[in-house]
């Protein structure tokens, strides 16, 4: 895949040891170069749980059932990429727009439902190399990209959702990291110094909501631009990195002053040995929860219900190997935790989602590779009731 598709494809490619990470279909059009590019995937994932009643992303099943199935896609959705390319005037100049469809729907007729397509990319560079790239647009965000790019269960799973039709699964997401999500920003990437760069960049929160204690309202507004920055060292055998972010959000209700901060920061290594993979990665927050960059939430949010910020922190480890047949075979344990923010919290609040995956991950061709996955998960919460969930995958993802 192109370089602006490797956002979301290409380094999860690579990472994983899969041939498929190659341009996609390459068009000459006048004075631009067009790279069509993308995947599609689709997995049966059979879920089981110990208790019809869900805690964190241990999630209960409707209807008291402990056991469901779904077709959906995995952690990476299905995706149509546009990118061109063209150097003007002393500039490397490109576009990229993308779409990420749906492989399947709960309606009864097997429409979009609620569940539309996605649209996660749009966005222009210009830059050169000897002085760096500057992106506007919407994309991945920088804190803890790299920990969703080197998650093996981009080509897979991971963490997921009871019922099709959703858009993606989780991943690591909520238990090993957080979302870096897809937002507008302007950033700045430096030059490649002998492996080492950085990017530093002005984003939007998409921030989930703030939390008034007397009226309950729950839409937040941020102070100022979130600000972004990374910096990673790349060296022949992989890459070492340690990226950070802070926003400032208030509250909606003009009759509340209360405002938060919301700061997060990571650091991470991803190593490889011969056909031997390794990835180690650490992040401590405050004010933005387990999963998403979110504000008041009894599972997930970053603020209390005093309004007050919640620490949290977790990270992942993983293990690849590649076997004579090319399978790449993987191990990964991952672990999210969230504190209360103070006595009088909720102790509903969830404590802890830690999740083991176990997976295989085929290359049957060139562009197409087979995946199993096994997925353990289990939360826990200040309450200390807990829930388990066990996944099991099966399915294929194809690039082009």
């Amino acid at each position: 895949m192109n370089k602006k598709i490797a956002a979301a494809v290409s380094s999860a490619a690579l990472v994983l040891g899969s041939t498929a990470a190659n341009a996609g279909i390459i068009i000459p059009a006048g004075e631009w170069t067009l790279d069509i590019n993308g995947n599609v995937n689709a997995y049966a994932t059979h879920y089981s749980m110990d208790d019809t009643t869900g805690v964190g992303l241990a999630l209960g099943m409707d209807g008291n059932e402990d056991n469901t199935q779904s077709i959906n896609t995995g952690l990476l959705p299905a995706w149509l990429g546009f990118t061109a390319t063209t150097r003007q005037n002393d500039l490397d100049v490109s576009w990229t727009i993308s779409m990420q469809p749906n492989v399947s729907n709960n309606g009864v007729t097997g429409d979009n439902g609620t569940n539309g397509p996605l649209w996660r990319q749009a966005f222009l560079t210009f830059g050169d190399k000897s002085w760096g790239t500057v992106k506007a647009g919407k994309d991945l965000g920088i804190f803890a990209g790299n920990a969703i790019l080197n998650d093996m269960t981009l080509l897979g799973v991971g963490a997921g959702f009871g019922n099709s039709g959703t858009s993606t699964t989780l991943g690591g997401i909520g238990s090993g990291y957080v979302y870096p999500a897809w937002k507008g920003q302007i950033t700045y990437t430096t030059p490649n110094f002998n492996g080492f760069s950085a990017t530093v960049g002005i984003t939007n929160p998409n921030q989930n909501g703030g939390y008034d204690t007397s009226t309950g309202v729950t839409t937040a507004y941020q102070d100022r631009f979130g600000l972004e920055a990374q910096a990673q060292y790349a060296f022949d055998a992989g890459k070492v990195w340690v990226s950070g972010a802070s926003y400032k959000l208030r509250n909606g209700n003009t009759a509340s002053s209360d405002e938060w901060d919301a700061n997060a920061v990571d650091v991470g290594a991803a190593v490889n040995f011969g056909n031997l993979g390794l990835v180690a990665y650490y992040y401590s927050t405050e004010g933005v929860g387990t999963t998403m960059w979110g504000g008041f939430g009894a599972n997930t949010g970053g603020l209390g219900d005093d309004g007050k910020e919640r620490d949290g922190d977790g990270g992942y480890l993983q293990a690849t190997y590649v076997i004579p047949s090319g399978t790449k075979l993987g191990v990964a344990y991952g672990v999210s935790n969230l504190d209360r923010s103070s006595s009088s919290d909720s102790a509903s609040t969830i404590e802890e989602n830690k999740r083991w995956t176990v997976g295989a991950y085929h290359p049957l061709t060139k562009h197409l590779n087979l995946v199993a996955e096994y997925n353990n998960i289990e939360g826990s919460n200040h309450n200390s009731e807990t829930a388990e969930m066990d996944q099991i995958s099966l399915g294929a993802i194809l690039f082009f």
